[in-house]
């Protein structure tokens, strides 16, 4: 790998921001070069909310780039916002128990899961991004499991402390997400 090179969108809420920052500690903690620009100010009264994030195995010369290898839309305001992100060598991934469409780009491959309402049938909607983040980890290789989880400690460890249950949780989410993937890429 070069550089990776991710933009992830979503509501105000859906926890964006805090899926590229464990993404961004991951690669750092794992002796990458990373980069995060988060994309926020009225988001978080319900518009959406974007995070650019790089991660590289050499200097990254330059934090801004026009087209992501990997593009996740989490809303139909996500979608329509992060098309100009996408080119034929994205991967692109929607959530499709969320989004009401499909987004109509050109891309190397579209990957649609049901993150929401597995979250909220199987686990917890708290963890909706968890999901998400397996699924981009399965998708890309970008990182090892291992490194997500060690970002995810040192992000939510004293949570994690207080209520061990959600370690659990998150793992499992984590998991989970990884498991779409993999399921998606086995029937094809």
């Amino acid at each position: 790998m070069a550089r990776t090179k991710i933009a992830l969108a979503g509501e105000g809420g859906q926890g964006v921001q805090s899926v590229a920052k464990i993404l961004v500690e991951a690669g750092y903690e794992a002796g990458k070069q990373v980069l995060y620009i988060p994309n926020f100010g009225v988001e978080q009264r319900g518009g959406v909310s974007i995070a650019f994030c790089q991660i590289a195995d050499e200097t990254i010369g330059e934090p801004r780039y026009s087209k992501g290898d990997i593009v996740i839309m989490l809303s139909d305001r996500a979608i329509d916002r992060c098309k100009t992100y996408v080119d034929k060598n994205s991967i692109v991934v929607y959530d499709t128990s969320v989004c009401t469409k499909k987004p109509d780009v050109e891309c190397k491959e579209i990957i649609g899961v049901e993150a929401n309402r597995i979250a909220n049938e199987q686990l917890s909607a708290r963890v909706f991004n968890i999901i998400i983040l397996g699924v981009l980890l399965e998708a890309t290789h970008v990182l090892k499991l291992e490194d997500i989880k060690n970002a995810m400690e040192m992000a939510l460890g004293k949570k994690f402390a207080a209520k061990p249950e959600l370690r659990d949780l998150n793992y499992k989410a984590l998991e989970m997400g990884m498991k779409l993937v993999k399921e998606r890429a086995g029937a094809l």
